[in-house]
C-alpha cells in the first residue's frame, strides 16, 4: 500500500482529493505585483500550492549557447539565455511571495535548477522540492535535494527509462523517503496524443510511490482523465490572462479554469470510490421506476391473463417482467381492477 505523503500539513495520497499544483513559472512578466496576484488568484480557485521556479540566466546556462531554432517551438528564435533572463523569478521576490501564500493558506515552494537555489530555498523553509524534468539527470543536485530530508516531487519527462532508475535510486540512496513521480511530456504546449496518460499505474508499480501528472496540454481534460487512472498530484501552468502573454502563457490556465480543474479533479476522485455492485442505498427509492406487470384491464375471476389484459409498465410495485410470460395463461383468482400490480396470490 502506498502512504500518505505531507507536504506543510496537507496529506497527499490516493484517500485524499487532487493536489493541485498552480505552476507561476514566468508568468509573472517580471513585475511582483502580478506574481502576487498570481499567489492570490491560485489561493482563490482553491489551489493547494503555487510552485516557482529557482534560477538566474546565469545559472541555466551562457551568452550565445543556444538559439532556438525548432518550428513548433513557442520560442523558435529567442536564444536560450534571454528566454531565462525574461522569465526568471528575482530571488529577492521569493520572500514575499513566500510570505503571501502563507498569509492566503496557500502552500508553496519552489524547483532549484542548481546548489546555489537549494542553499537559498532551505534559507526561506520550503516544505518540499520539485525537479524539473531536464534536471532530473542532474545527480549532484538530486543527491542534495534528497539530503534534506524533504518530500521531493520529480518530473519525468524526456527521460529514458534508465534515466527515470537512476534519479529515483539517486534520490532513495540519498535519504528521500517522500517521492512522487509526475508523468510529464516536455513539450511546450503538449498536444493530448502525446501525453500517454496509461503510463502512470504502471509507473506507480514499477517504484511503489504516487504518481501524478505535469501536464502541458490546453485545458484541463488530460489532468481530470489522469485523476481517473490514479493521479494524486496535477501540476498546470497557471496565468492570470493569457492574453497579456508571457513565456508560458499560451499553455497555462486562467483563474476561472484552474478553480475548474480543482472542482472537477475532485469529482473525478470522488466518482473512482470502490467496487460496487447491486442496489446502493442512494439507488432504493428510485426502484419505484423499474417496471413491473400490469392489469391493463379490468379481470373478472377465473378469466385468462392475455397480452390484452396485463402490460409491463412503470412503477415496479408488482411483479417482475421475467414474470410476464409466466403469467400469460394463468386465470386470475379474483377479480382485478385495471391499473393494480399483479402479485402471485391474484393468480
Amino acid at each position: 500500500m502506498i502512504n500518505d505523503i505531507s507536504i506543510a500539513g496537507r496529506l497527499i495520497g490516493p484517500s485524499h482529493k487532487p493536489f493541485i499544483i498552480a505552476e507561476m513559472s514566468g508568468n509573472h512578466n517580471q513585475s511582483l505585483e502580478r506574481a502576487l496576484a498570481i499567489v492570490d488568484a491560485a489561493a482563490d480557485a482553491g489551489a493547494d500550492a503555487i510552485k516557482l521556479q529557482t534560477y538566474t540566466a546565469d545559472t541555466m546556462t551562457l551568452p550565445g549557447a543556444l538559439t532556438i531554432e525548432d518550428e513548433g517551438s513557442l520560442w523558435k528564435g529567442r536564444e536560450l539565455y534571454d528566454l531565462y533572463k525574461e522569465a526568471y523569478t528575482p530571488w529577492e521576490w521569493h520572500q514575499p511571495i513566500f510570505e503571501r501564500a502563507r498569509e492566503r493558506g496557500i502552500i508553496v515552494f519552489s524547483s532549484p535548477f542548481d546548489e546555489s537555489a537549494l542553499d537559498f530555498l532551505e534559507s526561506l523553509d520550503a516544505p518540499a522540492y520539485k525537479i524539473a524534468s531536464f534536471e532530473n539527470t542532474d545527480h549532484p543536485l538530486l543527491r542534495k535535494v534528497a539530503a534534506t530530508g524533504k518530500p521531493v516531487i520529480m518530473s519525468t519527462g524526456a527521460a529514458t527509462v534508465q534515466e527515470v532508475a537512476e534519479a529515483v535510486q539517486v534520490l532513495r540512496e540519498e535519504g528521500c523517503l517522500e517521492l512522487i513521480l509526475l508523468k510529464c511530456t516536455s513539450t511546450y504546449p503538449a498536444t493530448p496524443e502525446n501525453t500517454n496518460l496509461r503510463t502512470i499505474p504502471h509507473l506507480s508499480a514499477l517504484y511503489d510511490v504516487q504518481v501524478g501528472l505535469s501536464d502541458h496540454t490546453m485545458g484541463v481534460g488530460a489532468s481530470v482523465a489522469a485523476v481517473a487512472l490514479g493521479a494524486t498530484v496535477i501540476e498546470k501552468h497557471f496565468t492570470l490572462s493569457r492574453a497579456d502573454g508571457g513565456v508560458d502563457s499560451a499553455f497555462s490556465l486562467e483563474p476561472a479554469e484552474l478553480q475548474s480543474l480543482v472542482v472537477e479533479s475532485e469529482r473525478a476522485w470522488l466518482a473512482l470510490g470502490h467496487v460496487q455492485y447491486g442496489v446502493q442505498r442512494a439507488e432504493e427509492k428510485s426502484r419505484l421506476f423499474k417496471r413491473s406487470v400490469y392489469a391493463s384491464k379490468d379481470i373478472q375471476a377465473g378469466e385468462p391473463l392475455t397480452k390484452e389484459n396485463i402490460r409491463v409498465i412503470r412503477p415496479g410495485l408488482g411483479l417482475p417482467p421475467k414474470h410476464y410470460e409466466d403469467l400469460l395463461g394463468k386465470k386470475a383468482a379474483q377479480d382485478i381492477k385495471a391499473g393494480t400490480p399483479l402479485s402471485w396470490d391474484m393468480v
